[in-house]
């Protein structure tokens, strides 16, 4: 009887996280979670920050698919070890991009459950995309330029124009996308590299150039972010952290180019 009830009471305790960190009705969030260990599912989770949010908040999460670009770290780890046939092969069976059917397990249960939803509206690059629900969603994720990961014509653009707000659900600054828009705001900016996605039908890939992200140093920003920035507490043993788009990424643009210079 008490193990069962561990996850409703988890969710309880969810809600007034939600509440203690910021989150407040009509406000539009992004949220990075992980929820392993926890013995909740994605779908009450789901339920619980659209609850916070109210009927006029939006909820965006990340789904990223770097499963189908050649160019990607994690395409990298899935074909070491192969022969160059082996991995010749597993190129030519990957699967295109498909916005409205492609999941996004590297995001995480959370990413894919708030994707699959009846009603999600989800933006059109085929390696960084973004799923949303609620009223704000199609006009946020919409226009997403394939030839932008996460720069000016991209979503997390107008998720900074919007002053949406940043959840770090049970994850730290590491995995905050919105310090992806802070590197193409920094002074000078990155080089530029070549990014490969398979689109449309399998064996189609394309080849672009974009700014050459780089995540390695996310959480050593992430700790130099003035801590009045943001607000702190914790949920199933794990940090939780609310911030401002906006406030993230000009601290941490402000912060790498001094840091990475």
């Amino acid at each position: 009887m008490a193990d069962a009830a561990r996850p409703r009471n988890l969710l309880h305790q969810l809600q007034d996280t939600l509440t203690e960190v910021g989150v407040r009705p009509g406000s539009t969030l992004m949220v990075h979670s992980s929820l392993g260990g926890t013995g909740t599912g994605a779908t009450a989770v789901r339920d619980v920050l659209l609850r916070a949010l109210g009927p006029e908040g939006t909820l965006v999460v990340p789904a990223f698919t770097p499963e189908n670009s050649d160019t990607s770290r994690e395409y990298r780890r899935m074909v070491e070890g192969m022969t160059e046939q082996e991995k010749a092969e597993f190129r030519a069976g990957v699967l295109p991009f498909e916005q409205a059917t492609t999941p996004c397990p590297s995001m995480g249960a959370l990413a894919e459950c708030v994707r699959s939803t009846p009603g999600a509206v989800r933006s059109a690059h085929p390696q960084t995309s973004f799923a949303g629900l609620g009223p704000r969603a199609a006009a946020l994720l919409d226009g997403h330029d394939p030839h932008c990961h996460l720069g000016e014509d991209s979503p997390m653009a107008r998720l900074y124009e919007a002053d949406a707000r940043i959840l770090l659900l049970r994850v730290g600054f590491e995995v905050c996308s919105a310090f992806h828009l802070a590197e193409y705001r920094m002074t000078p900016p990155p080089a530029r590299r070549t990014y490969r996605c398979v689109v449309e039908e399998k064996g189609n890939w394309i080849e672009y150039e974009d700014l050459e992200l780089y995540d390695g140093d996310f959480g050593a920003i992430g700790a130099l972010v003035p801590r009045d920035l943001y607000v702190e507490r914790e949920w199933a043993r794990r940090r939780v952290v609310q911030i401002g788009v906006r406030d993230a990424v000009d601290s941490a643009s402000r912060l790498m180019s001094a840091y990475r210079g």
